[in-house]
């Protein structure tokens, strides 16, 4: 018996993308997309890049990015990561007041270096790798510029409970508002 592969892309219309592809960001930097289901992650970083161009010094973004991080964690903490601690710790200590809970993860050279691979673009948008959330965040931080503060909130796992949305995150970011404003 003889069997005849055929493929085809998965793509809806001519304007998706497929692994391999290069895209350009809105900061110009390329990203080599090698996990067309790390779509999320590219939205993401133009988003912070415009928040940037716009003015932003200091940026939250909260997102269901990574199973990573629900594996990690499982359902009662948020992952978060940031680039400056007078930043964190306020945040920490009004997420203390509301008793949501974080939990700060790595981001550092390490997983920066892993997302620079790619021999056409000057990132991949992702990479089998232990420590997932990490690299995802480390890819997201390479949008940020230097001198805004950012903190990133994996909220995979705290989202929803028994598929319901919990609004995690959203008492804490008020509270933390509240008092970066008196």
């Amino acid at each position: 018996m003889c069997f005849t592969n055929y493929f085809t892309e998965n793509k809806i219309n001519g304007h998706g993308f497929v692994d391999g592809d290069v895209i350009t960001s809105l900061s110009g930097k390329t990203i080599e997309v090698t996990n067309t289901d790390a779509e999320g992650r590219l939205i993401l970083a133009d988003a912070l890049t415009m928040a940037q161009k716009l003015g932003a010094s200091r940026v939250i973004d909260m997102a269901t990015l990574t199973g990573a991080c629900v594996r990690a964690l499982g359902s009662t903490y948020t992952g978060i990561f940031s680039n400056d601690d007078s930043f964190y710790l306020p945040f920490l200590g009004a997420s203390k007041a509301t008793k949501e809970q974080i939990w700060r993860l790595p981001v550092d050279e390490y997983f920066h270096s892993e997302l620079k691979c790619s021999k056409v673009a000057d990132l991949i948008n992702s990479k089998t790798l232990g420590g997932n959330a990490s690299l995802t965040a480390a890819f997201l931080e390479e949008f940020i510029e230097e001198g805004t503060k950012w903190i990133h909130l994996d909220i995979a796992g705290t989202s929803d409970k028994d598929e319901v949305a919990t609004g995690v995150m959203i008492e804490t970011i008020v509270r933390f508002l509240e008092n970066e404003c008196k």
